[in-house]
């Protein structure tokens, strides 16, 4: 993988995590690499950063209300070692892993307002590319919302026409991949209903069924 936290292919992102730094300078404030072993089975492409989660604690997913129904979900279905994120003071902590699964974004920095413009996703783009590329024949990739599901169809050079986005949806793909869509775990989706605890874990259930019956 040829991503590095010294990204700076975006002006506009690269200012705006400049100027967080200086005012929170205990967050990484920083691009976030993807979290787990590059070659699983099963990969997981959110939007981007969030400001007190991903941007502070430098690992998707991790210090915020997005990451708790993601890695409890995870750790139900055997991807992950902790029902919890931990938060930037156990980072480091080898207590928290991931098991055949990995966690990226479509968009590496944290955005103004958590809404990176267009131009900023396609200069992301072959990072996630890169990501795609290392997975297996028969690799499940969930995307988390309408952008990230966007991303790895710009990625994989395919028509965006040619498969919409719907929440539980599946796609076949070339290269014996599946995309497996499905709502964002935002705060704001869970609070308003438009994606349950249920929901995210059918999604997630099915992509453990179909993984696994790939490595029988």
């Amino acid at each position: 993988m040829f991503f590095s936290v010294d990204c700076r292919r975006c002006a506009r992102l690269a200012g705006f995590l400049a100027q967080v730094r200086k005012e929170q300078p205990g967050y990484h404030a920083l691009p976030v690499d993807s979290f787990g072993k590059i070659g699983g089975r099963f990969l997981i492409v959110g939007l981007a950063p969030g400001m007190h989660g991903a941007n502070r604690t430098g690992r998707p997913f991790s210090g915020d209300y997005a990451g708790n129904l993601l890695y409890g979900t995870l750790h139900k279905y055997g991807f992950a070692s902790c029902a919890e994120p931990l938060d930037a003071a156990s980072i480091a902590n080898p207590a928290l892993s991931l098991q055949g699964c990995r966690i990226t974004n479509a968009v590496r920095c944290l955005p103004p307002q958590n809404k990176p413009e267009p131009a900023e996703i396609r200069n992301c783009n072959s990072y996630l590319a890169e990501e795609l590329a290392a997975l297996p024949p028969g690799a499940a990739i969930m995307a988390l919302g309408t952008i990230a599901h966007q991303a790895v169809l710009m990625a994989l050079q395919l028509r965006k026409s040619s498969f919409a986005f719907a929440h539980g949806a599946r796609h076949a793909l070339p290269g014996n991949l599946t995309l497996f869509d499905s709502y964002h775990c935002s705060r704001y989706n869970t609070q308003t209903k438009r994606l349950t605890a249920v929901m995210f874990e059918a999604v997630v259930g099915d992509i453990a069924s179909h993984v696994r019956s790939k490595e029988i």
